[in-house]
C-alpha cells in the first residue's frame, strides 16, 4: 500500500482534468483494498474510489478527502470445459482490454466486441459495460464486493446485480466497492453472433454470423479507433469519458413527441431519429443522433479548450489544456441544447466528482 499527498488526479483520469487528492492510497491487493477502505470508513472521512479514472470528471478543487486507487491483479481460470465453459475470476484492478485480449488469445469467447474500451475490470459491472451488440452482463457470473455498509464481503449472481443498459445496483451509490468479478465465457474460436450492424458491415458479414475471434477484435478496434475511442496521447479526441451521454430510453409517448419535434425542425421527409424497441415495451433512441441534429456537430467548441471530438459527437473532449470546468460548461450546453430543441434530457454517463450537471 502505497500513500502521497495533495496528488494531482488530472494524470490518473483519461480526461486529464481535475485537482489535487487531498491523500491518495495505492492499493495493490484485494485484502490492502478492503483495509484501506476500512481505515476511511472507521475514520469517517470522504472516500473516493478510483479505477482506471476513463468514466470519471473530478473538479478542479480536487477531493478533500481519500481517494483509493485500485491496482490489484489477478487472472485466475477457475475452470474450463465445453458443458460450463471457461469460468474465470478477474482482480479488480486488472487493465479491461487486456483480459479482452487474453480472452481471444485463448479462445474464450463473449466479450471480444468489448475491445478497446478503457478502464479496469472493476468497473465493468458497475455501468454494465457494453457496446457493438455485447455488454458485461451477458458473461458475468458473479461480482464479488466489499459492503461498506454491513462490513462484509458480499458475492452477488448475476440476477442480483440487478443489469440494465448502462446500470447496475452498484452504480448511484457507494454502498458497494467491486473486489473482483467471475466471468463465464464460452470455449469457441468463433465470436459470439455479431450483433451490431456497423460491425457486421466492417466485417463483410450479415448480422448473426459468427467469425474468428481475432477477427472480431481487429473490427472493433478499427472501428473504435476511427471514432477516437483508443487512448491515445497524441491524439486529443482520446482525451475524453468517451460517450459523456447515455442514449436514451423513452416511452413510446415520449419518443413519439420527439420524432414530431424532429419533423418539425428537420422536416417531414427527414429521417426520424432512431429507434430501438425495449423488452418493456420503451424505446431507445440515439444521443448521437439527437447532439448532431441538435446543431452540435463534430469537433463544435474549438478552438476552445473543450469541445466535441471530431470524429464522435458523443464525446466531450479535452484539446490540452482544459479545466473540468470547461468540460462541464460544454456537457451542460450541449445538454440544454437538446432539451430545448428535442425535448429530451440527456443524462451522463461519467460520474462526475464536486460538480453536477
Amino acid at each position: 500500500m502505497r500513500e502521497e499527498n495533495d496528488v494531482p488526479l488530472a494524470s490518473l483520469t483519461t480526461m486529464r482534468v481535475g485537482g489535487p487528492a487531498a491523500r491518495l492510497v495505492t492499493v495493490e491487493t484485494t485484502d490492502e483494498l478492503v483495509d484501506a477502505v476500512r481505515e476511511v470508513d472507521d475514520a469517517d472521512e470522504p472516500l473516493l474510489i478510483l479505477s482506471g479514472g476513463s468514466n470519471v470528471v473530478v473538479s478542479d478543487a480536487g477531493f478533500p478527502g481519500t481517494v483509493v486507487r485500485i491496482a490489484s491483479r489477478g487472472i485466475v481460470p477457475e475452470s474450463a470445459d465445453r458443458c460450463g465453459g471457461a469460468v474465470v475470476r478477474v482482480a479488480a484492478g486488472e487493465v479491461w482490454d487486456d483480459i479482452v485480449a487474453r480472452a481471444v488469445d485463448e479462445g474464450w469467447a463473449g466479450v471480444e466486441a468489448l475491445s478497446g474500451i478503457p478502464g479496469l475490470t472493476g468497473a465493468t459491472p458497475i455501468q454494465n459495460v457494453g457496446a457493438y451488440g455485447q455488454e458485461v452482463a451477458q458473461t458475468i457470473a458473479q461480482v464479488r464486493v466489499w459492503d461498506r455498509q454491513e462490513q462484509a464481503v458480499r458475492t452477488f449472481f448475476n440476477a442480483d446485480c440487478h443489469f440494465t443498459y448502462r446500470h447496475s445496483r452498484f452504480k448511484g451509490t457507494d454502498r458497494y466497492v467491486v473486489l473482483d468479478v467471475l466471468f463465464q465465457l464460452e470455449l469457441a474460436d468463433l465470436s459470439r453472433p455479431i450483433a451490431y450492424a456497423a460491425l457486421a458491415d466492417g466485417l463483410g458479414v450479415p448480422l448473426g454470423t459468427r467469425v474468428p475471434l481475432g477477427e472480431t477484435r481487429r473490427a472493433v478496434l478499427e472501428q473504435r479507433r476511427r471514432r477516437g475511442m483508443v487512448l491515445d496521447a497524441d491524439d486529443h479526441d482520446t482525451w475524453s469519458c468517451g460517450s459523456f451521454f447515455t442514449n436514451p430510453i423513452l416511452t413510446q409517448d415520449e419518443f413519439d413527441d420527439l420524432a414530431e419535434r424532429a419533423a418539425e425542425r428537420l422536416g417531414f421527409e427527414a429521417p426520424a431519429p432512431p429507434r430501438f424497441p425495449e423488452p418493456d415495451g420503451r424505446v431507445k433512441t440515439s444521443a448521437a443522433w439527437l447532439i448532431d441534429h441538435a446543431g452540435f456537430g463534430k469537433g463544435f467548441g474549438l478552438p476552445a479548450p473543450a469541445a466535441l471530438s471530431t470524429k464522435h459527437t458523443l464525446a466531450v473532449t479535452n484539446r490540452g489544456g482544459a479545466s473540468a470546468s470547461d468540460v462541464l460548461a460544454l456537457a451542460r450546453r450541449v445538454q440544454a441544447g437538446v432539451q430545448e430543441v428535442f425535448g429530451v434530457r440527456l443524462v451522463n454517463e461519467p460520474v462526475l466528482v464536486g460538480e453536477t450537471l
